[in-house]
């Protein structure tokens, strides 16, 4: 088991925030701040035509984000960053079994991801104040955040409970290890 601390960046990239999310730098200084305290950061980045071809503006990382020396970067092209990618054997190379996770959009890729990770037996802890979504016709960005916040609370994924935790919380954990 590892001990590392391990922080999974879900689609921070600029063809994601051409549609408008809810509050953006907020959640972009918060990702930060998982970053700058994790020992390794795994960056996973959403790529389909339609501006989020793999070498456009669209597909880079958002301008704001820190990028450490030794990121790993797993390209998707579905919802789930586990179907048919390099995640699992990228987490195996790198003795990784947790993380935290972060990013967008909360009610796609980001539920998707941690539901399938959670169900392969990784440990994940959500970092419930960074990430991020748009508003929807069914509901407000807002609403859809504290929805997802509360439905990981209480997935049932038996003997590998999710984790939903407040950034500061999850740095102070980290500080205390």
């Amino acid at each position: 088991m590892s001990n590392k601390r391990v922080v999974m960046v879900v689609d921070m990239q600029n063809g994601v925030f051409a549609t408008p999310r809810r509050e953006q730098q907020a959640c972009v200084a918060k990702v930060n701040q998982l970053i700058q305290a994790a020992d390794r950061v795994i960056f996973i980045q959403h790529c389909e035509a339609g501006g989020l071809e793999e070498g456009s503006d669209g597909y880079a990382l958002l301008a704001g984000l820190e990028r450490p020396a030794n990121a790993l970067y797993v390209q998707k092209t579905a919802c789930d960053a586990f179907y048919h990618t390099e995640l699992e054997r990228v987490l195996a190379e790198n003795e990784i079994d947790g993380f935290v996770m972060c990013g967008c959009a909360t009610d796609y890729c980001v539920d998707t991801t941690l539901k399938v990770g959670a169900s392969k037996g990784y440990r994940i802890t959500m970092a419930e104040d960074a990430h991020t979504t748009a508003n929807r016709p069914a509901a407000e960005a807002e609403t859809l955040i504290a929805h997802y916040n509360d439905v990981w609370r209480t997935l049932t994924v038996p003997g590998n409970p999710v984790h939903v935790k407040l950034v500061e919380t999850i740095l102070a954990q980290w500080r205390a290890n």
